[in-house]
């Protein structure tokens, strides 16, 4: 017993070459994980003749974030963004949660078929989708329009979210179900109030991933959104990069100011995202 312990402690200790390895690769790891983000922060602190160089510290000042906010319709597209990934979240997080449930606890016609169809649609790429979503968009007069790029987000998004949240709720019991409808409750009213309140991991990676579906996505905004009025932060940061060049320093301040609300997001969801995560892997 003691030989074994003492073996035992010897394997689990490491040695100091491979300590230093290991501290030299995570220290690596971090400055390259660190950096673009510092750099686009440091370039946005930078006045336009000091955009490209190294010169961080030289004459820094605030100038590219009050002329992004006074001069552009940033404020413009910031809110259009925020209404449209607002929208998207809050349905896609309903959407893939109740199909998630009805596919885990429900027998009914065309249930293979079903999880079949959400599991091809995320096979096709955006390049062969977006001229066909295009057409259906125009004809529905959905174009120009937040609830059309809501609807294209929420077939990217659903699809993925609905296995997901299928397999988390393959991991809580069933006698809570039947617990509800003993009480007399109906199967919606079981999901609401009994299984959706345990599913709070698997509704966080949810939401977080619908939100950033649609903060981020460029392709579908760029071709659906037309005038500055219309525009979301993807189509309106392609207005400071034109065939003569890029205003480096505004459009690293709108980058900086982008990246916070999804950071906040995160930030309010992450103690969730690797339990809902793990989760929904189980039986997914």
């Amino acid at each position: 017993m003691v030989t074994t312990a003492v073996n035992t402690s010897r394997r689990g200790r490491r040695s100091p070459l491979a300590s230093v390895g290991l501290h030299a690769t995570l220290v690596v790891a971090s400055v390259i994980a660190v950096f673009p983000v510092l750099w686009v922060f440091l370039t946005s602190l930078k006045p336009a003749k000091y955009a490209i160089t190294t010169d961080f510290v030289k004459e820094t000042t605030l100038a590219n974030y009050t002329d992004l906010l006074e001069n552009t319709e940033f404020l413009t597209w910031f809110g259009n963004s925020l209404l449209i990934a607002g929208l998207t979240t809050v349905l896609g997080v309903f959407v893939s949660a109740t199909t998630g449930y009805a596919v885990s606890r429900f027998r009914f016609p065309g249930k293979r078929g079903l999880m079949w169809t959400l599991l091809i649609t995320q096979m096709f790429p955006v390049a062969v989708l977006i001229v066909p979503i295009y057409n259906i968009m125009a004809t529905m007069g959905l174009l120009n329009q937040p609830v059309g790029l809501v609807v294209t987000y929420l077939t990217i998004a659903v699809p993925f979210c609905a296995w997901m949240m299928k397999g988390f709720f393959d991991t809580i019991p069933m006698e809570i179900d039947e617990s509800g409808q003993v009480d007399g409750l109906t199967p919606f009213g079981t999901f609401w109030r009994l299984i959706l309140p345990l599913a709070k991991p698997g509704i966080a990676v949810t939401a977080f991933y619908s939100f950033i579906t649609a903060w981020g996505e460029v392709a579908y905004a760029s071709a659906f959104m037309v005038g500055d009025e219309n525009l979301t932060l993807a189509g309106g940061l392609q207005k400071f990069v034109n065939q003569y060049g890029a205003q480096w320093g505004p459009m690293a301040a709108a980058s900086v100011l982008i990246a916070i609300p999804a950071a906040l997001v995160f930030l309010f969801a992450q103690r969730h995202l690797v339990t809902g995560m793990s989760a929904g892997a189980v039986k997914g």
